[in-house]
């Protein structure tokens, strides 16, 4: 599913948190932030879309979870932070090339062509992954070796990354072709940007195979590379980039500029990123996969970064002159988004309190992203219950309205906009800052509930309001306005 990946060190971040954080929009999808408790999780999995049978193991944790509010193609559950303080974030679908796909072709279901024949279920997919892992995961690193297995034994039928954090450590890992994989834990000072393609541009093979400080891989990388002679790089280095990834001209329009603005935005004065002169453009295809930025980030950092449309570039789509290239290049904020969150583990906290997931539903330029505890039995009404129909009586469809006014009435509707997006972040820190003290002082968790409650009910207050202004603000530049005086 096309979308756009933030991974946050420790280091980089402003309050030692990690954050994991990605937009979820390869095509309109409903969504709704749920908890998933022990008794709700399946023994036995079957995919909607592959037909593929998971036993599960005993035991499983609560989790948070964005599912598809319409579960006819599947679970769809996108990011969730789980009890033991694990956030996960799955998938980012990436790219591949066909000498990878030759070697080790993608899993894909097979029906029967005539009543004697067997149908043959495929991989596992997005759909899956985050439900058949997260419960079952107690650290960053156990997420990767569980998923690792499940490729292994199971395949794909897709090219993804997937991202996992704990208090102390991010790893990012990718699939490479039907059952291959391999992961890296993010450098403590760094931020990971990923759009939609194959992301690592280093890997250390010997500690991968030795002490697995930093590296993980499948067990036969090495054979598989060398004995399907994958291998494209000179002098000795290796980049799985150019290995297993992809470099085409649709990854100019579609992928590239993504991270160029990412990276224009968190090394402002590092790099050259404007002029004949630029170190990197908005196609150049070694952009890197990190970087330690020039300053340590906030959440607000990251929603920023989500957000964007290529603000202070002439290729932002919502310019009033034409600069030539404005539009041309797929922004990062996109219509089509149903959920993004940045799952944050808070160090120095009590397991219970650690997880903050911030949720935003819609278009990550036109709304806003709440702050909720996940140590929860269930989710506010306003985020959980949301129905394929629209309603003002919940986050999501609140928010798909707003975006949808504010994009075509943006000169008149985006001070509205900046407002709402600064209120949300201000009254919800606040909450959080007040619930954190209220729980640490009492050692009463069950106080988060009450917390979330009020959280929504903010989040209602102040997205009922910026939509009244938005709907006035689009009503006024409707095509059929007229005015006595315009004659």
């Amino acid at each position: 599913m096309p979308c756009t990946t933030v991974l946050v060190g420790r280091g980089a971040s402003n309050d030692r948190s990690t954050m994991i954080a990605r937009t979820d929009d390869g095509h309109f999808d409903e969504k709704k932030l749920i908890v998933v408790n022990p008794k709700q999780q399946k023994r036995k999995y079957k995919s909607v879309l592959s037909h593929v049978i998971v036993e599960l193991p005993e035991e499983p944790l609560a989790y948070t979870s964005c599912p598809s509010v319409d579960p006819s193609s599947g679970v769809w559950a996108a990011t969730g932070i789980n009890a033991a303080g694990v956030g996960m974030t799955a998938t980012e679908t990436i790219t591949s090339n066909p000498r990878v796909l030759a070697a080790d072709p993608m899993v894909e279901l097979q029906k029967p062509k005539s009543r004697r024949e067997k149908e043959i279920p495929g991989g596992i997919g997005e759909e899956d992954i985050l439900v058949l892992v997260l419960p079952y995961i107690r650290s960053a690193r156990e997420g990767v070796l569980r998923l690792g297995k499940l490729l292994e034994r199971y395949g794909t039928y897709e090219s993804n990354g997937v991202a996992f954090n704990d208090e102390n450590e991010v790893w990012w890992m990718e699939t490479i072709g039907g059952h291959h994989w391999m992961a890296k834990r993010v450098p403590d000072e760094a931020v990971v940007v990923m759009p939609n393609q194959f992301g690592m541009d280093s890997f250390d093979l010997d500690d991968a195979f030795g002490g697995q400080e930093a590296h993980l891989c499948s067990s036969d990388l090495r054979e598989f590379i060398a004995e399907n002679r994958l291998d494209c790089n000179r002098n000795g280095g290796f980049n799985p980039r150019d290995i297993f990834g992809s470099h085409t001209d649709q990854d100019h329009i579609y992928n590239t500029p993504r991270a160029w603005f990412m990276g224009r935005y968190l090394c402002p004065r590092s790099f050259r990123w404007d002029g004949p002169q630029a170190d990197f453009t908005p196609e150049s295809d070694d952009i890197p996969w990190s970087f330690v930025p020039e300053r340590k980030l906030a959440v607000e950092d990251v929603k920023y970064l989500l957000s964007s449309n290529y603000q202070g570039t002439p290729y932002n789509p919502y310019l009033n002159q034409d600069t030539g290239v404005r539009g041309k290049y797929r922004s990062i904020g996109i219509n089509r988004t149903g959920v993004s969150s940045v799952c944050q583990i808070r160090p120095d906290l009590p397991t219970e309190l650690r997880g903050i997931e911030w949720i935003c539903f819609a278009s990550t330029s036109f709304d806003a992203l709440l702050p909720v505890y996940t140590c929860v039995d269930k989710m506010p009404d306003y985020l959980a219950k949301v129905s394929l129909d629209c309603s003002t009586e919940n986050f999501y469809w609140t928010s798909a309205l707003i975006g949808a006014l504010a994009d075509h009435s943006y000169n008149k509707s985006i001070q509205h906009i900046d407002r709402y997006q600064a209120a949300v972040a201000v009254k919800g820190r606040q909450l959080i800052r007040e619930y954190d003290q209220k729980m640490l002082e009492s050692g009463d968790y069950s106080l988060a509930a009450e917390a979330n409650e009020k959280l929504a009910k903010m989040a209602k207050e102040q997205s009922t309001k910026t939509l009244n202004k938005v709907l006035r603000a689009a009503s006024e530049t409707m095509k059929n306005g007229y005015n006595r005086a315009d004659n």
